[in-house]
């Protein structure tokens, strides 16, 4: 059998180009226009195909003497890893990529038909074919599909602490006064980041008073409370004085459900209740 499997294994790599060659063509004519000219901006049909011949011969390597399982599947996971992150690279959706597994194995598996139904190989040798190749393929989805994930997933963190960090803008109005807009929801990362920004700002800013405004937070909890009283006690060691606007009628009796205790937090009915005080307090002191 060991004869046979040699055999199988050299005939894969005799005809991989071939194999290569289908799986890409097939892929091209699915593909459209605009991936098209973006596959081949990056690099040129011939490296494309050598690649794939390269993915193929790693089967017909598995299956010659000499070859051990560790070190099959060593090379087919590093394949899978640096395809998985040059295929999201080029933003091709993941299920859109793994089609190529099933021709890849279609073409492999009809090249291995003709070859064992030529020299009448044995049933065995046929399920040890299978034993060996259909495991590394399907290891190497499995690795090119973590790595595409990997690749997704930082993308689309980075995305949000983006809008995490636009969702908090600390707006200077005068000299040592600005202005916290809060719009939407207050999660924990937003509620930590609330934090660092207020403190960054007033330290940059050199501030005095910040007026956090709420009439963009449709929902205060106890978590949102919580964290409110710890940006305005923070605040205050700065020496700054925050001023909270904008609290909705619903969120006041929320509020009050609650059992919160706003009574020692500087609170105004709006923005223009809270620019018209600080405009006494700068004409008492003139």
């Amino acid at each position: 059998m060991g004869r046979e499997l040699n055999m199988l294994g050299e005939k894969i790599l005799e005809r991989k180009n071939e194999i290569a060659k289908k799986v890409h063509e097939i892929r091209i004519s699915d593909a459209t226009e605009e991936q098209k000219q973006l596959l081949l901006s990056m690099i040129n049909e011939k490296e494309i195909i050598e690649v794939r011949a390269g993915f193929v011969s790693m089967f017909g390597e598995a299956l010659l003497d000499g070859v051990s399982k560790e070190e099959a599947y060593e090379k087919i996971e590093k394949w899978a890893k640096e395809t998985g992150e040059f295929t999201y690279s080029m933003g091709i959706p993941l299920d859109e990529a793994l089609k190529d597994t099933s021709y890849y194995r279609s073409f492999i598996y009809e090249v291995l038909e003709e070859e064992v139904l030529r020299h009448d190989m044995s049933v065995k040798t046929v399920f040890e074919v299978a034993r060996k190749i259909d495991p590394l393929l399907d290891h190497a989805v499995y690795c090119f599909s973590l790595t595409y994930v990997h690749y997704y997933r930082n993308t689309m963190e980075a995305s949000k602490n983006a809008f995490l960090e636009l969702s908090v803008p600390v707006v200077p109005l005068t000299n040592g006064i600005a202005i916290l807009p809060l719009i939407g929801n207050v999660d924990t990362e937003r509620a930590q980041l609330i934090m660092e920004e207020a403190l960054d700002a007033a330290v940059k800013l050199k501030l005095n008073t910040l007026i956090i405004d709420l009439s963009g937070v449709m929902i205060v909890d106890t978590m949102v409370a919580d964290q409110l009283f710890k940006v305005i006690s923070s605040l205050e060691l700065l020496g700054v004085q925050s001023v909270l606007t904008g609290i909705r009628p619903e969120i006041a009796q929320t509020v009050i459900k609650m059992g919160i205790n706003f009574a020692n937090v500087n609170i105004k009915t709006n923005l223009q209740q809270a620019f018209e005080e600080l405009d006494r307090k700068n004409k008492k002191h003139l």
